[in-house]
């Protein structure tokens, strides 16, 4: 049988992160260079979850030492590792070269610096909420269920937790707070899950700006914007 969510998070639940963590990524480690995966796991995990690193390194010795048997290849109960771009004679080997470089990093104290998020994991890493709101409620089909972005928002707002909203308007800040270009705001949105075009005359920053206001304001008094409100507001990082 399958291993149950408690045993697969106690034996693989870190070494499953950091092999996320490649997902449209290259596996291009080398002994003497972790890959950009590998350092943006690195990075979000050291100002986010330090503890966890230690338990990383120790599940991915772990599984390079002890692959899953034959019993646990019949039974299921094993963790897959998913296809990384490597054979399957280099995996082990690769395994063991992460588990150094994550080593070497506690160890040495060997911090990567805070940045824009360089790969899809540490986006959705980053801004979890907003990578929901924005996958979730502006896909492509939101025009098909929805008058407008403002009805959208309602909506959201209609269906979601204070908590959650609090949460979401707080990464919906420290995106604006990057002061990115708009080409790479609408990288970030788009890596979030985002679908559709902010609504005109908005940047994806000035739109991004409007739905933290909207979110911010009490729900008794949230209703659509004026449409006055959406004239030439450009946000951080907006065409000048």
């Amino acid at each position: 049988m399958p291993l149950s969510p408690r045993e697969h998070d106690l034996r693989y639940g870190e070494l499953d992160q950091v092999i996320r963590a490649y997902a449209g990524q290259p596996a291009d480690d080398t002994p003497e260079r972790p890959s950009q995966a590998l350092t943006a796991y690195l990075r979000h995990t050291w100002h986010t979850r330090p503890w966890a690193l230690a338990v990383a390194e120790r599940q991915l010795r772990e599984y390079a030492e002890h692959p899953p048997g034959r019993l646990c290849l019949r039974l299921g109960e094993f963790y897959a590792i998913p296809d990384v771009g490597l054979p399957e004679s280099e995996i082990q080997q690769w395994l063991r070269c992460l588990a150094d470089h994550i080593e070497r990093s506690v160890t040495e104290g060997a911090v990567p610096p805070p940045a824009v998020p360089a790969t899809h994991w540490e986006w959705h890493a980053r801004f979890p909420e907003l990578g929901q709101f924005l996958g979730g409620w502006f896909s492509q089909d939101m025009p098909d269920e929805f008058d407008d972005h403002n009805a959208t928002v309602a909506d959201f707002l209609a269906h979601t937790d204070p908590h959650l909203v609090a949460r979401l308007i707080g990464e919906l800040h420290e995106l604006l707070a990057l002061d990115l270009s708009e080409s790479d705001y609408a990288l970030a949105a788009a890596e979030l899950g985002m679908e559709v075009d902010p609504p005109a005359p908005y940047s994806p920053s000035g739109w991004l700006a409007s739905v933290a206001a909207r979110l911010t304001t009490p729900r008794a008094e949230s209703g659509p914007p004026e449409r006055g409100d959406q004239s030439g507001h450009e946000g951080p990082g907006g065409d000048q």
